[in-house]
């Protein structure tokens, strides 16, 4: 089966970071950006954040837009996108908002979390381990397998940055919030440290530049 088509999107400040250090949740999109990603977030099959984004935000990551529920179900597509969580730890608590919401999940894990998880989550998910390491390709091969023709990757930090690293990514979306950050601490877009081949001598291609509300949208073709 072939792999997914794999988007990457992200919502950042202007100086790179994507939160900030304090317990709350960091809002660096606008109203009309949240609603451009949900579209997006519809066009997909699948939705992938890892396990600290998952600890951290508690996100459910639903689409709520009744048209956009309906228009799925109108082109045989499930009400809700496959939940897909990345862990190297497996520490994931069964409490978590995202087991109670509609829609399936499923868990990749190195081999050695993959008991820990099962016993935590239960029926919850399919937890799925790669080997050693959370194997990247391996990854989109078993959501190939499992119909999985989009992708779309919501972070955090080191998802992205394994994604771009190992050149599996086929566009990126970065919305830019009209603030800066300017806290080291804080998680950034990418680890500032690894190499990635989307450097200055092999350049995405931009192909398009938007607004939403208060905050710009860029769209990069990365293939």
């Amino acid at each position: 089966m072939p792999r997914p088509y794999v988007l990457l999107s992200v919502a950042q400040s202007i100086d790179g970071y994507i939160d900030d250090t304090t317990p709350e949740r960091l809002v660096l999109s606008s109203s009309e950006d949240l609603d451009r990603v949900e579209e997006v977030r519809a066009s997909a099959d699948a939705i992938l954040i890892g396990a600290t984004t998952l600890r951290r935000d508690n996100p459910r990551l639903l689409i709520k837009s009744p048209h956009r529920l309906e228009r799925r179900t109108a082109n045989g597509l499930p009400p809700q996108l496959l939940r897909v969580i990345v862990t190297r730890s497996g520490d994931i608590s069964p409490g978590l908002r995202i087991w109670r919401a509609d829609g399936e999940k499923v868990v990749y894990s190195p081999d050695s979390a993959a008991e820990k998880l099962r016993a935590a989550l239960g029926g919850l998910a399919v937890v799925v381990p790669l080997g050693a390491e959370v194997d990247f390709g391996k990854l989109l091969d078993d959501l190939g397998a499992r119909a999985i023709s989009r992708l779309m990757v919501e972070g955090g930090e080191q998802i992205h940055t394994e994604f771009l690293r190992a050149n599996l990514a086929d566009e990126l979306h970065v919305t830019i919030g009209g603030f800066f950050v300017a806290d080291t601490a804080a998680p950034r877009f990418v680890t500032p440290t690894v190499p990635l081949p989307q450097s200055s001598t092999r350049r995405m291609h931009l192909a398009e530049v938007s607004q939403a509300g208060q905050t710009a949208v860029l769209r990069y073709l990365i293939r």
